[in-house]
């Protein structure tokens, strides 16, 4: 795996300094201790209330520094990668933050964290501090485990017990408020790979089709594999052991926590799952999806439920000053508005038989949605990855409406099919043939002669678009195609379009379209994919018109 960094030995420290340059001046300071002891803290803290001390390994960013500010930590006392602080770090931050009302130190239940935080608040202790400390232990991966671990769940207690301080109150209250709510945790995390610490080797442990469920937060293997499946059965397994989990009865705030690498796409993904499975009605509360507790670039997620009272619920939904937290939000439906209304003038033509025209055009998309994944592979060459998918998507919004479509009117059927296209292929290319097939039904309506109407589009799509042929673009299929298609028939149509998007392969210099950002060995050998989809498409009407003719159940396509 790769990584973004200067030297292993300074990742943290300069990582930290990263977070106090971009923090709000005046927010955030740290102690004057680099390297070996890495305590961030509050600039503006004048020790006048209960302190609030949180840490561990470093990886999880933003967790634990990220939530240092007002109405949440104090401090924070970083180790190393997925490291414990030493007791003396952990005692040198308890010693700056820590005035006459004490302070409490809020541990991860892990091994190491629990030892060093424990050892340093008996020493702060014996030197005169008033020092409490409350174990998160939320992980429910293993119900029947002693000493289950903290993951997640501990961002509950940081807010919660960093609202009680702020307004006042006593570290006894605090402290107790915090331990009552950690008994009222429960977290479960998934993962499809295993993190990549910098500077080290990395060992993916998981099978191509494997993931694990039931891990914890340092790239530990989780309780047990799992087939790579849909989102929404994965969430519903996790969501049946959670609510296993949960008393009977009770209103829960969730917490939708990405581990590192998760798309922002899927996490919303994931949300929505999440908020369809059977914790749904139990959830009052949201916040996420968002990275807080992560695991470096761990592809996978965690979800926390804490069960909410009416002082927990006021302690979560209150403002603080750290960027890392999220607000919650209140479980909600989706809001749906009505469509706006098409202009009076926009008539659309009645539902109408041709059964050639319909045999071809069905033809033509479902061929195109089985070389989506071919065209993602060649657009991951020289594009972003997609063009298979928004062919694809184009081409089964038409075959949704195909029944619907005006086939005995051909100038109609191609207002439709641009209508459609604009609505379901999405992109570039959804909008230019769209304009493609609306241009063309235009001037059809007027000459009713169809090799000229498609070159009448074709100019319209490229006034619109830029691109012409040479440019490495779809028109380089689409443009000889419909010249060949004017002068010899679909047949020869087709072979010029193929002809047309081989040449692309040659071609190392894009002027338009993705294409045109990627250097020239990125291109060589590789042929446009919205040119292939062009061949693609003629290849198979030509097709379709030869075997009707060859059966006598038509003549030819004529203008």
């Amino acid at each position: 795996m790769k990584h973004f960094f200067n030297r292993r030995e300074n990742i943290v420290t300069e990582a930290l300094d990263g977070l106090l340059l971009t923090s709000r001046p005046g927010m955030l300071a740290r102690l004057d201790s680099y390297p070996d002891i890495k305590v961030i803290l509050r600039a503006d803290w004048d020790k006048s209330s209960v302190a609030l001390i949180s840490g561990g390994g470093a990886g999880h960013e933003p967790s634990h520094a990220g939530f240092v500010g007002k109405g949440m930590l104090t401090a924070a006392v970083s180790g190393e990668i997925f490291a414990s602080p030493s007791v003396d770090a952990v005692l040198t931050a308890i010693r700056a933050v820590t005035g006459p009302k004490g302070c409490l130190l809020i541990v991860k239940n892990y091994t190491g964290d629990r030892l060093n935080f424990g050892l340093a608040a008996e020493r702060a202790r014996a030197e005169g501090f008033k020092v409490e400390m409350v174990i998160v232990a939320d992980d429910i991966a293993l119900p029947d485990l002693a000493q289950p671990r903290g993951v997640a769940g501990t961002l509950f207690i940081h807010k919660i017990a960093g609202f009680r301080a702020e307004r006042g109150d006593s570290l006894g209250d605090v402290a107790a408020f915090a331990a009552s709510a950690a008994a009222d945790i429960v977290s479960l995390g998934v993962s499809l790979s295993t993190c990549s610490i910098p500077g080290q080797e990395h060992e993916q442990r998981l099978g191509l089709d494997e993931g694990e469920l039931g891990l914890g937060i340092h790239g530990e293997p989780g309780v047990e594999r799992v087939q790579i499946q849909e989102a929404g059965k994965i969430v519903a397994i996790m969501a049946e052991r959670l609510a296993a989990s949960l008393p009977v009865t009770g209103e829960y705030a969730l917490l939708i926590n990405n581990l590192g690498a998760v798309p922002p796409l899927e996490m919303s993904l994931i949300a929505r799952d999440v908020l369809s499975s059977s914790l749904a009605d139990r959830v009052k509360l949201i916040i996420g999806p968002s990275p807080m507790m992560t695991a470096l670039n761990m592809n996978g997620f965690s979800l926390s439920l804490i069960r909410l009272d009416m002082e927990r619920e006021a302690a979560l939904a209150s403002s603080v000053e750290p960027h890392a937290w999220v607000s919650p939000v209140p479980c909600h439906s989706i809001n749906i508005l009505p469509l706006p209304r098409a202009p009076v003038g926009e008539a659309v033509a009645a539902a109408s038989q041709n059964p050639l025209t319909e045999k071809m055009v069905a033809a033509i998309c479902e061929h195109l949605v089985s070389l989506e994944v071919e065209l993602n592979r060649l657009d991951a060459r020289a594009g972003d990855g997609d063009t298979g998918s928004t062919v694809a998507a184009g081409a089964r919004g038409i075959l949704a409406q195909i029944r619907s479509l005006p086939l005995a009117d051909t100038p109609a059927t191609l207002a439709a099919v641009g209508r459609i296209l604009a609505t379901s292929m999405g992109g570039s290319s959804g909008v230019l043939l769209s304009i493609f097939f609306t241009a063309a039904a235009k001037s059809m309506a007027g000459t009713g002669i169809l090799s000229s109407a498609l070159l009448a589009g074709l100019e319209r799509m490229t006034f619109y678009g830029g691109a012409k042929p040479g440019d490495r673009t779809m028109v380089d299929a689409l443009e000889p195609a419909l010249r060949s298609l004017a002068a010899s028939g679909l047949s020869q149509a087709a072979r010029a379009a193929r002809a047309g998007a081989d040449a692309t392969s040659a071609m190392t210099t894009a002027k338009a379209g993705r294409a045109s950002y990627v250097g020239a060995r990125d291109l060589v050998g590789v042929p446009d994919p919205g040119a292939v989809a062009v061949a693609a498409a003629f290849e198979i009407a030509a097709n379709v018109i030869s075997s009707q003719v060859a059966r006598g159940e038509a003549t030819v396509v004529a203008d």
